[in-house]
């Protein structure tokens, strides 16, 4: 199982190291989301922000990734 973490791990780091800024455009575009949401739809989604956390986290790792890579 370790094996094939490892395995899987190298192969996303081989992925984003050519795109670097793929994980904080897609956070960007997560909060986006949540920010027209807030117009147009209501309940827990909207309530909860759920977009806007997930995008936040996801632009934060990519430009983590980014540096590291």
């Amino acid at each position: 199982m370790l094996e094939s973490f490892s395995h899987f791990l190298d192969k996303v780091s081989s992925f984003l190291a050519n795109r670097k800024g793929l994980l904080p455009l897609t956070g960007v575009i997560l909060i986006l989301v949540n920010f027209i949401l807030q117009f147009f739809a209501a309940g827990w989604l909207v309530e909860s922000n759920l977009f806007l956390h997930l995008g936040l986290l996801l632009a934060i790792i990519g430009f983590m990734l980014a540096w590291a890579l």
